[in-house]
């Protein structure tokens, strides 16, 4: 794997005792410590997996099709793996591999503690513990490319007993940190998280009023569920599907793709379940067509071993045993 790696001589310990030491706790993000500051921001950033080339991290685009989510662990050993070689860069001789491999306990130790701090905002107090999994998602979406400022949150359990589970701050022990959270490109969107959620919450940026409609699913029809005025509720059928009302344009030459509102006041009038009365006022219309971000929970596995979930179900033996009596070579 190539990587654009700065080069630079690292500044290693002469001795021994000073290259396998614990370093002490960075108390700013410019200190320099067991490596120099810049050289450790950088080495952080390359630990979150940036400037590794997609195709390392997506072997196929057929893994990640259109419209989908891939959920993974961070191999650690991997990480370890790729950030001594970076460190590598800076060895000429066996000395300097023998003193680089002395002091590399000390460096990830750093580094383990820096990786929480990559998101921290300037000001904000320094996060102390280190990372002890990574786990994170790839999501391929029109919704990334769409909703650029999507917004994610990772929590140990669902918080169902808040009011409004999106003020929940950072520093609730059931809200897990986000370590990485990147569009890579336009619709495809990459995050780590510092641990392993059990809830994930993906939703609609809530910045400003949103007014809108569903599209259809082939014919390019639109639609939109009218609301009770009385409890603002979204009107269903007897079985629980939602009603729906389709949304009329105008006819007249010139206007292609442009609503006829007034067809769509008449149809909430006509319609008794809005208890909208006779007439719809402007501000009663505006909130019928009123559209809440959408959320997608990506569910709660409580009580589901992961050893049990990722346990292989077909041995090593049996595969090369069955591709031979297929003919495989």
């Amino acid at each position: 794997m190539k990587l654009d790696v700065p080069t630079m001589v690292l500044d290693l310990p002469l001795k021994l005792s000073e290259a396998i030491a614990i370093p002490t706790t960075v108390e700013d993000d410019d200190t320099d410590s067991a490596i120099p500051a810049a050289l450790r921001a950088w080495l952080v950033r390359l630990r979150l997996l940036e400037g590794v080339p997609f195709a390392n991290l997506v072997a196929d685009s057929e893994l990640l099709p259109p419209e989908s989510i891939r959920w993974f662990y961070l191999d650690r050993r991997w990480t370890d793996a790729l950030v001594m070689g970076a460190l590598s860069v800076g060895t000429v001789n066996s000395d300097d591999r023998t003193q680089l491999t002395a002091a590399y306990d000390a460096i990830r130790t750093e580094l383990d503690q820096e990786e929480r701090n990559a998101r921290r905002h300037p000001g904000q107090p320094r996060f102390g513990g280190t990372v002890d999994a990574v786990s994170g998602f790839i999501l391929r979406s029109q919704a990334v490319s769409g909703w650029p400022g999507l917004h994610v949150r990772a929590m140990t359990i669902d918080p169902v007993d808040e009011a409004d589970n999106r003020f929940v701050p950072e520093d609730d022990p059931n809200r897990m940190r986000l370590l990485r959270l990147e569009r890579l490109a336009p619709a495809v969107l990459f995050c780590l998280f510092d641990g392993i959620p059990s809830v994930v919450h993906v939703e609609e940026p809530r910045q400003g009023v949103q007014f809108g409609f569903d599209p259809g699913q082939v014919d390019g029809s639109f639609s939109y569920i009218p609301r009770d005025v009385n409890t603002f509720a979204d009107l269903e059928k007897p079985g629980g599907a939602p009603v729906r009302l389709d949304v009329p344009f105008r006819a007249t030459d010139g206007a292609t793709g442009v609503i006829d509102i007034q067809q769509v006041q008449k149809d909430l009038v006509a319609l008794p379940a809005t208890h909208v009365g006779a007439s719809l006022d402007a501000a009663e219309y505006a909130l019928q067509l009123l559209r809440f971000p959408y959320r997608q929970v990506f569910g709660d596995p409580r009580g589901v071993s992961i050893g049990t979930v990722f346990k292989a179900s077909v041995a090593y033996a049996k595969q090369v045993n069955d591709t031979f009596k297929l003919g495989g070579v």
